[in-house]
């Protein structure tokens, strides 16, 4: 049997690791930009759950991104990659056919009363599954209230995740996107409601 001797840590080191440590303790936002099929995102979760994924270009950069986070949440952000280590892994096995919902609390801090019922109400569509816009208002509680699922669903702070790509105007036309109609199409292509490009 052979013993192997563990250097100790050098002062330096030890006072950096702790550094890290009490800066991630303190933290109340932890934020990571993701890549993937649908470009960088950037994903903000706090200790309720995710509270944001933005797609980059769409939200004006990084740095507008983490000030309305500052802002609207806690100025206490920290770059966590390994916080959501979890959303990275389910997302890489959604865009490989491997994952058809998602396992993850959700923090609804961000939206306001109806917009929650209507997110709720989307997050409930089946993968492969289209609604339109009426039948979210009326799964939200509000029949006649289309123009402002829409708007909810515009504004939808976990897009993906709250999966608003699943909601079609009536006839079936694909209506707007948060990040781009090109980046609905994808998401709509993963799960096989268009045929590939």
């Amino acid at each position: 049997m052979t013993t192997t001797l563990l250097r100790p840590p050098t002062i330096e080191g030890a006072a950096e690791a702790a550094a890290r440590f009490a800066a991630s303790a303190r933290a109340d936002v932890h934020y990571a930009v993701l890549d993937g099929p649908v470009g960088r995102i950037v994903a903000a979760r706090t200790q309720r759950g995710l509270a944001r994924l933005a797609y980059e270009d769409h939200n004006g950069g990084l740095d507008a991104i983490l000030d309305d986070l500052a802002t609207r949440l806690s100025p206490r952000i920290l770059d966590s990659p390994a916080k959501l280590d979890d959303l990275r892994r389910e997302l890489d096995e959604y865009f490989e056919g491997r994952r058809e919902g998602f396992d993850l609390k959700i923090d609804w801090t961000l939206v306001g009363p109806f917009t929650k019922r209507v997110l709720q109400a989307t997050k409930a569509i089946p993968f492969g599954e289209t609604r339109s816009y009426a039948q979210v208002a009326a799964a939200a509680g509000s029949p006649r209230g289309m123009r402002a699922a829409g708007n909810a669903l515009g504004s939808n702070p976990i897009p993906i995740v709250v999966p608003c790509h699943r909601v079609l105007r009536s006839g079936g036309l694909l209506g707007g996107y948060t990040g781009g109609v090109h980046r609905k199409e994808i998401l709509l292509r993963t799960e096989g409601v268009l045929p590939p490009a």
